[in-house]
């Protein structure tokens, strides 16, 4: 008789032994699954009876008499009725059923480890909430959480994503740094990466920290809900805008919260500041203000950087010029100068008629200026003159002359700019990564969230003039020539683009001092 090797006894054995297993585990799943309804009776019964022995043992002595003879007779009136015995039965089943029936597990309160998170965070704000002479603080080391955290959440990693904290009424809350140093301690406590929301409620002397989410990214370019005069910077969170506008997205429609910038003689803010660093998106807002302004007025392009970003726009119906060097961007906001004064005295000879503005004085005028520091050292290089000096007339009369003036600059080259420029220019939009402090450099004040160190491309902060800050998300306008930009992107800007010229310069190549010459275009 041939023996078996050794390995192949123990390999077959333990198949058979797993077989085993897995045919015992079928079986219990099957016999559970036969005998739930005895399960939840049997599970019922003993809550029943777990009840009735805690009600039993809390029972004054001199009451319990009384009671085993009431349960004693309505037990012989059960027996003495017809089919009693079986309707208790029934009863006593369907009750034991319904106790022991399964129920979904409901938290109380936060488990042992959001109980140590926040028992840490709570020690850590002790030295800033914290006095000597306080006789009853809400904050000390060793102190409960529960008394100064009225309200909590955690998401599924256990991280905080709200926390209402009370804070004793002498903190200096009205401080920005002392108010900055908290917020600075929550932030690293609850984890970085996210964006914070601060609600300082001085009266009430509490804080409530909320994490944002982030903003969305799947809106493209297109044919904005807006009024003339009226531009769609980007988008900010639900609730921060009182309005809302119909936008559509790779999964659909939806109604999103517009940052809406209003220009023309009405305007507040009639000229735009866009810093930002390399890749920040800056360019991409330009491209998205063209194609929001060319359906209602003109625009004149000058590149500083000379990328051919705005090759798409160039012989464009209503583009004027695209201008990328020294020699053409010196021409072209000379013309604008000029043509900025020549509005300006068609617009007061019409108000000294009695008539209203021609119609050539009142189309809306876009000067878009991106890197103008480049060409500025350009010039002083070659001992030519800035061209931001030319912004000065179109910046000074811009909002009467229906001239609107948009810059756009690294976050590094801010000291190029012209006092001009900076003094006229107080809508403010930052873009991509940056501390508070330089965020608060360019919009004059400090952003109201956390700003995160990475950050997609057209996300970051706007202020219209004094009004307060909100976050922002430019639509994604991507240069459509670009073979890396996507093919859906790319086909949502090349629909909003207006048909070519059939004569490309003539408006803009006219006489100084003399109205532009209408503009044939395609079909």
């Amino acid at each position: 008789m041939a023996r078996l090797p050794l390995t192949h006894l123990l390999t077959s054995g333990g198949d058979r032994i797993a077989r085993g297993r897995e045919m015992a585990r079928t079986a219990a799943d099957g016999a559970t699954d036969v005998l739930h309804p005895l399960i939840t009776i049997v599970r019922g019964l003993r809550l029943m009876a777990a009840a009735t022995r805690r009600r039993w043992a809390a029972m004054p002595k001199d009451r319990r008499g009384p009671t085993l003879f009431l349960a004693a007779a309505c037990v012989l009136l059960v027996v003495l009725m017809p089919y009693g015995p079986l309707l208790a039965l029934l009863t006593v089943m369907g009750v034991a059923g319904w106790q022991g029936r399964d129920r979904p597990t409901v938290r109380t309160g936060p488990d042992e480890a959001e109980v140590r998170r926040l028992q840490s965070l709570y020690e850590a704000l002790v030295p800033y909430f914290a006095v000597a002479e306080d006789p009853s603080p809400l904050f000390t080391h060793g102190g409960a959480w529960s008394t100064a955290f009225a309200d909590h959440a955690f998401d599924g990693g256990g991280r905080l994503t709200r926390l209402q904290v009370t804070y004793p009424p002498y903190f200096p809350d009205g401080e920005p740094a002392e108010r900055a140093r908290v917020e600075q301690l929550l932030h690293a406590k609850s984890g970085r990466g996210r964006e914070y929301l601060f609600d300082w409620d001085e009266e009430g002397n509490r804080l409530l920290m909320t994490v944002l989410p982030p903003l969305p990214t799947d809106i493209a370019a297109q044919r904005f809900v807006t009024a003339p005069g009226e531009s769609v910077l980007g988008f900010t969170d639900d609730g921060a805008v009182p309005r809302t506008v119909p936008v559509a997205t790779d999964t659909g429609h939806r109604d999103a919260s517009p940052v809406v910038w209003r220009t023309g003689p009405r305007s507040p803010e009639p000229h735009l500041l866009v810093a930002g660093r390399p890749g920040s998106g800056a360019t991409g807002l330009l491209r998205s203000l063209a194609l929001q302004a060319l359906p209602h007025g003109d625009v004149l392009v000058v590149d500083g950087g000379g990328n051919g970003d705005f090759a798409c726009l160039a012989g464009r119906t209503g583009v004027l010029a695209v201008e990328c060097g020294l020699e053409g961007a010196l021409a072209g906001l000379d013309w604008a100068a000029r043509e900025t004064e020549r509005r300006l005295i068609e617009i007061d000879r019409a108000r000294q008629a009695g008539l209203p503005a021609p119609e050539d004085a009142r189309r809306p005028l876009w000067i878009l200026c991106d890197r103008p520091g480049v060409l500025g050292h350009l010039a002083a290089a070659g001992g030519r003159p800035d061209p931001q000096e030319l912004l000065q007339v179109p910046l000074r009369h811009g909002r009467t002359a229906q001239v609107t003036v948009v810059v756009a600059e690294h976050l590094d080259a801010l000291d190029l700019l012209h006092p001009d420029v900076t003094a006229h220019t107080r809508a403010r939009i930052v873009l991509g990564p940056a501390t508070p402090a330089r965020v608060a450099a360019v919009l004059g004040v400090e952003p109201h969230t956390t700003p995160t160190p990475d950050v997609p491309p057209g996300r970051g902060y706007v202020r219209l003039g004094t009004a307060p800050v909100l976050r922002l998300q430019v639509p994604a306008t991507p240069d459509p020539y670009d073979d890396a930009t996507g093919e859906a992107h790319r086909r949502a800007v090349l629909d909003l683009l207006p048909p070519r010229q059939q004569t490309q310069r003539q408006a803009y190549e006219q006489v100084p001092g003399q109205a532009p010459a209408p503009v044939a275009a395609e079909g």
